[in-house]
């Protein structure tokens, strides 16, 4: 199986267990779940999710016990898109392809739908947590997973990361800046992702910073690779990218850089399967669009 075989595979798992906590049958709420739903079911390809249960499937086998947080993770990430396309934010008429929420619900439902995913992610891992650790050791785990995914997706972490975009500006961004906002912005979740499957899977703290760091890089990657690939219309509106202090080729070489640095990262990993992970960085940052 390749890599996109393989990310489709876990797609369709993390798609139908999403439909099953998003469904309700209440006439007088149905906006809200309908608007929450046109959002998470727009064509994305799960990959954080995704993280979360294959960097937990590097130290465990019992994936149930790591689901909900990674349906959590999706539904956050989905309320930070949500949130970001609103006229008073980036202002973005279509998303994947397909109108965004606004545009379809009006401002009001689309930061309600927003603010409900984010809810919902909670309530799914908390309740979660409630009746299904079997340990206090388990409860312990999943409390943790559950704090270091509000914090990476929080004012320390991704929200602090959009704030440094809408503030950014050549008047007070240098490059050191740029690089905090990538870490926040794009890479926090993907760190999020990681760190709270291996939390779960009952990792050692060396083994959970080596995943960690693998996120870090590979969130840079990402982010800088974006830049390359969005170069003309970011140049077109003068949007404040890495390519304002690099070429073309510099980018190129440190989208490369921050890539070894993730595999390495890995690499460092004693006895582990870390094929799907590699070649995940690997399909990133090696995309066309």
């Amino acid at each position: 199986m390749n890599i996109i075989e393989e990310i489709e595979l876990y797609s369709n798992l993390v798609d139908n267990k999403l439909m099953d906590i998003i469904n309700n049958k209440d006439d007088y709420t149905s906006q809200i779940y309908e608007a929450m739903k046109y959002s998470l079911f727009t064509g994305g390809k799960r990959l954080r999710p995704i993280m979360t249960i294959k960097s937990f499937e590097l130290f465990s086998n019992k994936i149930e016990k790591v689901l909900p947080f990674a349906l959590a993770i999706e539904m956050i990430h989905t309320y930070s898109l949500i949130h970001d396309d609103l006229p008073c934010m980036d202002n973005d008429d279509f998303r994947r392809g397909k109108p965004t929420s606004h545009r379809v619900y009006g401002e009001a439902m689309a930061i309600l739908a927003g603010d409900g995913l984010l809810n919902l992610a909670f309530e799914t891992m908390s309740n979660f947590i409630y009746s299904n650790s079997e340990s206090v050791e388990d409860f312990r785990r999943n409390i943790r997973a559950m704090k270091e995914i509000s914090a990476y997706s929080g004012c320390r972490g991704m929200i602090g990361g959009q704030v440094l975009d809408l503030m950014g500006s050549s008047d007070n961004m240098d490059e050191e800046k740029l690089i905090y906002m990538y870490s926040s912005k794009t890479a926090a979740l993907i760190m999020a992702s990681l760190v709270s499957g291996a939390i779960v899977s009952g990792a050692s703290e060396d083994e959970i910073n080596k995943v960690k760091d693998f996120g870090l890089y590979l969130g840079l990657a990402y982010q800088i690779k974006d830049d390359l690939l969005d170069y003309k219309q970011d140049q077109s509106i003068d949007k404040f990218t890495y390519l304002k202090f690099h070429s073309l080729d510099e980018a190129e070489e440190q989208v490369k850089e921050y890539s070894r640095n993730a595999i390495n990262a890995l690499e460092s990993l004693d006895n582990r399967d870390i094929s799907f992970l590699k070649n995940l960085a690997n399909y990133l940052i090696n995309r066309v669009v």
